[in-house]
């Protein structure tokens, strides 16, 4: 019998799993199956690889040599499978973007039609930071234009690239007749009587607004998590505040103000995979992402509006 991976892989599950039956479990086989399946591994390899104890498993001598060889070629076969991929799916030369909700993406299909109008451009768009940032890693978009709260880690950090495109204040929303819209900064404390509205999100941004309540003296009493264009309407309509970042436009009904002391701060992030076949574009891509965000700043008419939290 040949050596696979699969075999590699079966005695990886035994070693981590340190038992038969466990290891079975996470396989998905019978353990006769498993057992017998280990016995023509080792029949192969020449040698017993595992003790059997009353409590399990443990690795022999040439266990342990197999099983630290397998911790190297498997993530080595996974990570060339991954960059075979990406080759394949390059196809032609052109951008395949990826973000979650917000009007930064389209600000930069904007700015790459004008600069290079005969490249193609496709767009995915995800509340799922996490999504985006896979697709990336698989080569199934070239960039990820995604947010984090504070200094919060972006996802897939050890394999992407990740650099700041800019940094907001977040903001609070309110209906344009709100009592606190004459004023110019609202203190996150003043509004621990309101419900709030936020749009869905996989990040740590709901926790750091909760923490921010808390930091405030409050816990929110209601949160109403929908879409941005809902979002929206329950805030022109008075029935929720929301968060929002300085790209949001301005929009009739409601306005936005500072929140004081700037108790949450959104990251704009640009993520690329450093061995893609977009990675000697991403200085200009980075470029494009800056302008607009400059542009939709300058579209707000000069106050850090936002998206919806985690801000929009």
């Amino acid at each position: 019998m040949d050596l696979e991976l699969r075999h590699l892989k079966t005695i990886r599950a035994i070693a981590d799993a340190g038992s038969l039956t466990r290891a079975a479990t996470a396989l998905g086989l019978a353990q006769p199956a498993l057992s017998a399946q280990l016995k023509r591994i080792e029949r192969a390899l020449g040698g017993v690889l595992f003790e059997r104890g009353r409590d399990g498993v443990r690795t022999t001598a040439l266990g342990d040599l197999v099983l630290e060889r397998a911790r190297v070629v498997l993530p080595a076969v996974c990570e060339l499978q991954e960059e075979a991929v990406r080759f394949a799916r390059g196809g032609a030369e052109g951008y395949r973007l990826g973000g979650t909700h917000g009007p930064l993406l389209g600000g930069l299909v904007d700015r790459i039609a004008r600069t290079d109008p005969g490249a193609p451009v496709t767009t995915y768009t995800s509340w799922s930071e996490r999504d985006v940032a896979r697709a990336v890693r698989d080569g199934r978009l070239d960039f990820a234009l995604v947010g984090v709260c504070g200094e919060s880690a972006p996802p897939e950090a050890g394999r992407l690239a990740w650099t700041e495109v800019a940094r907001d204040p977040v903001y609070v929303m309110l209906a344009a007749d709100h009592p606190l819209a004459p004023r110019t900064e609202i203190d996150l404390a003043e509004l621990a009587a309101e419900a709030w509205t936020d749009v869905p999100g996989d990040g740590c941004f709901g926790d750091c607004f909760a923490a921010a309540c808390v930091r405030a003296g409050f816990t929110p009493a209601c949160v109403y998590e929908t879409d941005t264009a809902s979002c929206v309407h329950l805030v022109q309509v008075g029935r929720a505040v929301g968060l929002c970042r300085a790209t949001f436009p301005v929009t009739p009904g409601l306005v936005t103000r500072p929140l004081a002391g700037a108790p949450l701060v959104w990251r704009h992030l640009l993520g690329w995979h450093p061995e893609g076949r977009a990675a000697a574009r991403a200085a200009a891509v980075l470029d494009h992402t800056r302008a607009a965000h400059a542009e939709a700043l300058a579209a707000s008419a000069g106050r850090a509006h936002a998206g919806v939290a985690p801000p929009a």
